[in-house]
């Protein structure tokens, strides 16, 4: 029987959160974006901190990916802003899951093991 070549991953929301009295950056409270699989969408209506971002992307696919009960990036959600005196954090919600296929992803053959 062939094995089953699908996996999940989370879908993201992103958004400012905070009291905006304590912001130095431009954030916006409210601004938010949604990451479904690779790809992030933005809304057209608000802007949202490439630094800010910059800062966020080593997370955001380690929090896509199914964690133990246990492990921090599962019960964490708020992320700091990176400017240390700004008071912005950026809540990072898991809101669905999808199924992917590995063949739509990659083309790189998974090793076979003895």
């Amino acid at each position: 029987m062939k094995k089953s070549e699908t996996f999940t991953l989370y879908d993201l929301h992103v958004e400012v959160v905070g009291d905006p009295k304590t912001f130095v950056c431009k954030h916006i409270l409210g601004s938010a974006f949604v990451i479904q699989g690779e790809n992030l969408v933005f809304d057209k209506q608000k802007t949202f901190s490439m630094y800010a971002l910059a800062a966020m992307l080593p997370l955001l696919p380690a929090k896509q990916r199914p964690t133990h009960e246990n492990d921090w990036m599962t019960s964490d959600e708020n992320i700091a802003c990176p400017d240390p005196h700004c008071g912005a954090r950026f809540k990072i919600s898991r809101t669905g899951v999808r199924e992917f296929h590995r063949s739509d992803c990659t083309v790189v053959p998974i090793e076979k093991t003895a």
